[in-house]
């Protein structure tokens, strides 16, 4: 839902213009992840034990919550209490999303449609960002980052209250676990190849921090700020197309997925190396290829879960997913992007791990 704020392609300059440094900026993003990684399961539990329609709603309602802080409170305590409420906002989403979108389509015995369904929603999030770019830039000049939070308040209610009208299938019996749920979600855990695929997803998630980057790397290679949102949808454009793309990735061969992912890291430290406005080109492809290749991880842990606990086991991939992240703000802080894309290619090794073909026993 964030994405549809218009202060989402301008929110680490809006820091940085308020007077915070580097460090501060990802100190900021740190209490963002340590917030999730706090409510990640409480919120899978609750999508699980309560409502995953329910869940989003509220989700829309504290990210709305936490643009009102920034935009009344504009400074560092301002801006920390906003990122954790929109930290418990997000958390919510995190389980709760994919787990509504892979029960409704087993609902109708469409599961096997899944990663083309998740590649379709992330691009369409993605290509959201066109509007969202050209209205931030709009806003920013007429109102200035004020007049951003307002409206980006008012797009996160409205989100929320479509929320309301997703379907959501009924639970049956068998979706009711018969041995308590964190019983339950150990169990599941310990199935061969659900641990490392869990493990795989929270690695490849944890890298999409690098975006909260984009508008910093934009500007420091002489992207004007008024041009920075139209930089970063150029990114964002890279991305969808990736998302998009993910059903045919999904079907070549398994050795294809942690090779995309080499050549996205590569990309991502060329990018770095620059310092012109081209790396942002660089970047974009970087950031398509990733995409590609997430989606399809997320889809292949999916496959491997009971709908009981569906939410509850992606929100731990989801905690990893925050936990991961911190590294990557760690080295955005040591070494900017050139760090970030050593952290890309570490996870070649996993993804290969996690998702290659299960030799057939004779």
């Amino acid at each position: 839902m964030s994405g549809l704020a218009p202060v989402y392609p301008l929110y680490a300059l809006l820091f940085l213009d308020t007077g915070l440094s580097q460090a501060e900026v990802s100190g900021l993003f740190a209490v963002w992840s340590l917030t999730g990684l706090l409510a990640e399961v409480p919120t899978g539990v609750l999508a699980d034990r309560w409502s995953r329609r329910g869940a989003l709603v509220l989700a829309g309602v504290l990210e709305a919550a936490g643009f009102v802080l920034w935009t009344v409170a504009p400074g560092l305590p301002g801006f920390a209490a906003g990122f954790v409420v929109w930290g418990i906002g997000g958390a919510l989403v995190s389980g709760a999303g994919e787990a509504l979108v892979y029960d409704g389509l087993a609902a109708v015995g469409a599961e096997a449609f899944y990663v083309r369904v998740s590649g379709a929603i992330t691009a369409t999030e993605l290509l959201v960002q066109v509007p969202t770019a050209v209205l931030a830039g709009v806003l920013v000049e007429a109102g200035g980052y004020a007049l951003v939070g307002w409206a980006s308040v008012g797009l996160c209610l409205a989100a929320a209250a479509l929320a309301t009208r997703f379907p959501e299938p009924p639970r049956t019996d068998d979706d009711e676990p018969d041995v308590p749920l964190r019983t339950a979600v150990a169990t599941v855990l310990r199935r061969p190849g659900v641990l490392l695929a869990v493990a795989a997803v929270a690695l490849l998630g944890s890298l999409d921090a690098v975006e909260e980057y984009f508008p910093v790397m934009a500007r420091d290679r002489g992207v004007p700020t008024e041009v920075v949102p139209a930089a970063v949808l150029v990114v964002a454009l890279a991305g969808a197309a990736g998302a998009a793309l993910a059903g045919r990735a999904a079907r070549l061969p398994s050795r294809a997925l942690p090779a995309l992912l080499l050549a996205s890291a590569v990309l991502l430290g060329a990018g770095a190396l620059s310092d012109r406005p081209a790396a942002v080109a660089a970047v974009a492809l970087s950031y398509g290829l990733y995409l590609a290749v997430l989606v399809v991880g997320e889809a292949r842990l999916q496959e491997q879960l009971p709908a009981a606990v569906r939410a509850t086991v992606t929100s731990v991939a989801g905690l990893g997913v925050e936990l991961g992240a911190l590294l990557v703000f760690a080295a955005w802080a040591l070494d900017g992007a050139l760090a970030v894309a050593v952290l890309f290619a570490a996870v070649v090794p996993v993804t290969w791990a996690a998702f290659r073909p299960t030799p057939v026993r004779r």
